[in-house]
């Protein structure tokens, strides 16, 4: 992947006016990389928002996560793929808005390195899926077109814009 482009998001006067550093987007994938819960929000077909926690890895520049058809975030992105995920604290915030689909049967060498990641983060939780598991669906990507990260609101919000998917 293409490095995102580095820029401020727009603010009213007030709210930040001199800031003095930036994030590192390196730092804000270490960060998306050993977070344990993400929040995902995803559009009903009526226009309402519909937010969950979820768990998923960060691979290959994209959030992974799976779940059934059947759940109503599957449903959503169907119809409407615009999606929103965000890391748990407001303070030190990372906020992605992009695009999620369903992966249908990933290659081979994805299911390892997804299932792989999954085990280091959630086995003690009980969760340690094998390659083989989505080879019927189940597994989702997302990826951003933009991103918010910050560590102190005041000094140093940054925004992050990634190169078309489209």
């Amino acid at each position: 992947m293409q490095e995102p482009k580095i820029t401020r998001p727009k603010l009213p006067p007030g709210y930040v006016d001199h800031p003095t550093s930036e994030v590192a987007w390196t730092e804000v994938e270490e960060r998306l990389r050993s977070a344990i819960n993400y929040w995902l929000c995803s559009v009903r077909p009526d226009g309402r928002p519909h937010v969950i926690p979820r768990w998923g890895v960060w691979v290959q520049n994209a959030f992974y996560y799976d779940g059934s058809p059947e759940t109503r975030h599957a449903k959503n992105i169907q119809g409407n793929p615009a999606v929103a995920l965000h890391l748990e604290s407001g303070e030190q915030a990372i906020i992605l808005e992009g695009r999620s689909a369903p992966v249908g049967r990933p290659a081979f060498e994805l299911a390892q390195q997804v299932a792989a990641a999954y085990r280091l983060k959630y086995a003690s939780a009980g969760y340690a899926p094998e390659a083989n598991q989505w080879d019927s669906g189940g597994l989702y990507v997302f990826r951003p077109r933009q991103a918010l990260a910050w560590t102190v609101f005041f000094e140093n919000p940054t925004k992050f814009i990634f190169p078309s998917l489209d």
